[in-house]
Order: structure tokens, then sequence, then C-alpha cells
């Protein structure tokens, strides 16, 4: 599935050349190198990489009031929006009216 498959392709001269069956790899063996020398300062020992998040009650109440204050943000963010879609409706109510007014006062006077 992961391996490369290489079409057959048709040479200008008329010859076909074959799909390549890739070889076993159990017949290769691993290059060995000579080890390295010894230092002579002391190594830490490498930790494990943990796989848990650990918080701290310190920690938990940063990310509490860190999503607080996002979703009070948002609100005021999207309440905001909502009063100005408000407003723009209301004075253009009040324009239509307007208008209808002017336009059927000029109507009953000529």
């Amino acid at each position: 599935m992961f391996q490369p498959r290489i079409p057959v392709n048709l040479l200008p001269t008329g010859i076909v050349t074959p799909l390549v069956q890739p070889t076993a790899t159990a017949e290769i063996a691993p290059h060995h190198t000579t080890d390295a020398a010894p230092c002579s300062h002391h190594h830490a020992p490498a930790s494990a990489p943990s796989s848990t998040l650990r918080l701290t009650p310190a920690g938990l109440a940063v990310v509490v009031a860190g999503g607080a204050g996002a979703v009070l943000v948002v609100g005021t963010v999207l309440v905001s929006m909502l009063l100005a879609v408000a407003v723009s409706a209301a004075s253009v109510a009040v324009c239509a009216v307007v208008l209808r007014s002017l336009l059927n006062s000029q109507r009953r006077h000529r």
C-alpha cells in the first residue's frame, strides 16, 4: 500500500519497460559502526514524555478565567452588532415614514 507503483511505459523504440518488484528487506543487514568513546562527565537519564496534562489549581483558575473572559468578549461583540443592526433598522424606518409623509403632503397640495 505504501510502496510506490511504477507504471509500464512504452519507450519510443517500442520496448516495454516491465514493472520492477521491490526486493525483500530482510536480506539487508544494518551497517554497524564502532562505538563512540565513552566520555568522562555524567549524563542525566532521559525522562519519558508524559501523555497526561496536569493542571495545578492556579493553572485551572487561569484557564477558567480565560474562558470566561473570552465568552464575555464574544458576547459583547455579538450584542453590539445586534444593537447596531437594530439602530440602523429603526433609522431606516423613521426615514421611510418621513419620506412617505412628505410625498403624501405634496400630493394633497396639488
